[in-house]
């Protein structure tokens, strides 16, 4: 069984397809699915697809892409859903330097805001981070309880940020990314990683896997990631599936 750690289902590319898509991923034995809300609409969308559809649970936040033009409005939303337990983690929230025109400030501000809320409703904490671990893990170290759970949502640093994130006792999450031919230093990260911290996720309807490329991401995609972080810790494809299964579970109760 596969937990696909991170997807996008209530988004308006995945919504109108969502019977078909849940379909396949379970003739591909994805058994649980974590989904990510990023604004009002889907989060009430979100919340009505885990009515319907018991193996989905939601996590929110705004991102940091979006937090400059919709944050203040649009954090209340996610806190009062925290806090009536309506999510299984805050997330996700982080920073995002790739994008030079967006806002550092307004990045970080919202950023300890979120792991605020994370820590008073003792929930994990999804981060999206992209050219900026110095300033994630200094801000993390001085506003996040040392040991409380967190989650690097579709790795893409080096060997050295993965050893600061294990080190912190978080979680790193591969995405199709890590399929990629020229991903080789994934790979090293895939190998090297404690296995009780590793996660595995989709990133749905974006990031397919090598196979998929220029397709819609879909949950029945994750056993190819699966796979390929398998064969590079020299594990069985089962062994990763089982251990990557059994942490998501444990992260966010389900």
């Amino acid at each position: 069984m596969y937990f696909d750690s991170h997807a996008h289902l209530s988004s308006p590319e995945t919504l109108p397809l969502i019977d078909g898509i849940m379909q396949r991923a379970k003739m591909a034995h994805v058994t649980q699915i974590l989904n990510i809300c990023t604004d009002p609409l889907t989060l009430k969308e979100g919340l009505e697809l885990e009515k319907k559809f018991p193996n989905i649970r939601n996590a929110g936040a705004t991102t940091p892409h979006d937090v400059e033009k919709e944050g203040e409005e649009v954090f209340p939303l996610f806190r009062d859903a925290a806090q009536a337990g309506q999510l299984a983690a805050v997330g996700e929230t982080g920073l995002e330097y790739f994008y030079k025109e967006l806002n550092r400030k307004t990045q970080q501000k919202f950023l300890i805001r979120y792991l605020h809320l994370a820590q008073e409703c003792k929930l994990p904490v999804i981060f999206h981070c992209r050219e900026a671990f110095a300033d994630l893990f200094s801000i993390a170290d001085a506003e996040y309880a040392k040991g409380a759970p967190a989650i690097l949502h579709c790795f893409t640093g080096t060997l050295q940020e993965a050893e600061e994130v294990f080190a912190r006792g978080w979680h790193l999450s591969f995405s199709g990314i890590v399929t990629f031919k020229k991903s080789d230093i994934l790979r090293e990260v895939a190998k090297m990683a404690p296995l009780s911290q590793l996660l595995i996720e989709t990133d749905t309807p974006y990031l397919a896997p090598q196979s998929k490329r220029g397709r819609p991401n879909e949950p029945s995609f994750l056993p190819e990631t699966a796979q390929i972080v398998a064969k590079a810790r020299g594990i069985s494809v089962e062994t990763l599936a089982q251990a990557t299964f059994e942490n998501a579970r444990a992260l966010f109760q389900m």
